[in-house]
């Protein structure tokens, strides 16, 4: 039979963590028991409320609840979301790993889905959150605007509306423990691996309780890091910035030598010596822009070689007669 681990990062979660697991993941798990071992990982990510002690005492009352034990990581701070994920992702055994929040908003229901993608044949499976009319206006905007945004910056795989909320096959999991980086995102990377992909559509639900972990701040940050660690992109924009500022400013700059001191001013357009000082200092600026992306371009091959990611990745279901 195979085995599947689920993987739940939990932070700050008191109010809703036992109805989550008690009323809406367990009871899809058990409904799935007849097909499937499961292994229930629970990554506390250091939350300075009660979770801790309400995640060990849940553990301890529920010890046969699946057919085998409940893990149970514990931080000893917060690290933040995508490192509790490799975290969980890490401790699992299974044939594959699925990852889902602990809020309630990623239904457990759908998980039958995921496993039966799977079984046909793909590798990951994502799902994507079915429409925004729950959430406010700006968070709808900003997160059109993320995923546009960072599919300019180069990651075109990434579709709009993809969450955490995946399946991966066991050969996308031992790859992903592969990589060393800090400052990752999960999702970014995965993307990144390629292998074959289903997406699931989900109703993205409400909360049980409490308020959502994610402030302005930290969905700040989360964008800079996926900006900064999957595209150059804006090294490129730039450069090409600084070069049209330069080629523009060089050649008023030559127009207004030839017309000013070649030939007279005959458009009689009087540009004085601020004007000419104006276009100059414009012309070195867009100098100095093309001077920083050069340097911003070793930057960014140095930063590649420190997260030290794999130069390919084979899919071995795929290939054959290999030396091993």
């Amino acid at each position: 039979m195979k085995k599947i681990s689920v993987v739940v990062p939990v932070y700050n979660e008191e109010k809703g963590i036992c109805h989550f697991l008690s009323k809406d993941l367990i009871p899809e798990l058990n409904r799935l028991e007849d097909k499937y071992n499961f292994e229930l990982i629970l990554v506390n990510d250091g939350s300075s409320d009660n979770t801790l002690t309400i995640l060990q005492s849940f553990i301890n009352d529920n010890k046969k609840t699946l057919n085998s034990p409940i893990k149970l990581v514990a931080f000893a701070r917060n690290f933040g979301k995508e490192i509790a994920l490799s975290a969980g992702i890490k401790e699992a055994t299974g044939d594959a790993v699925l990852t889902i929040d602990a809020d309630g908003q990623q239904p457990p229901k759908e998980i039958h889905k995921f496993i039966e993608s799977w079984e046909n044949g793909n590798e990951i499976i994502v799902g994507v959150r079915d429409h925004f009319t729950k959430h406010g206006f700006i968070p709808r905007l900003g997160s059109k605007m993320f995923y546009k945004l960072f599919r300019i910056m180069g990651n075109k795989d990434t579709v709009p509306g993809s969450t955490d909320f995946r399946l991966m096959d066991r050969e996308v999991v031992n790859e992903y423990n592969k990589f060393t980086e800090h400052n990752r995102i999960t999702r970014g990377l995965i993307d990144w691996m390629g292998y074959k992909k289903e997406y699931i559509n989900y109703v993205y639900g409400n909360r049980f309780a409490g308020k959502p972990s994610y402030t302005f701040k930290k969905l700040f940050k989360l964008a800079i890091d996926s900006f900064v660690s999957m595209s150059d992109t804006p090294l490129v924009i730039f450069g090409y910035l600084g070069s049209l500022i330069s080629i523009f400013s060089a050649l008023l700059g030559l127009f207004i030598i030839i017309n000013q001191y070649v030939l007279g001013d005959p458009l009689r357009l009087y540009w004085n010596g601020a004007v000419q000082m104006t276009v100059f200092i414009t012309f070195l600026i867009g100098l100095v822009m093309i001077s920083q992306y050069v340097t911003a371009l070793y930057i960014s091959h140095i930063h590649s070689e420190t997260q030290n990611r794999p130069l390919y990745i084979i899919s071995k279901k795929n290939s054959k007669n290999l030396k091993k």
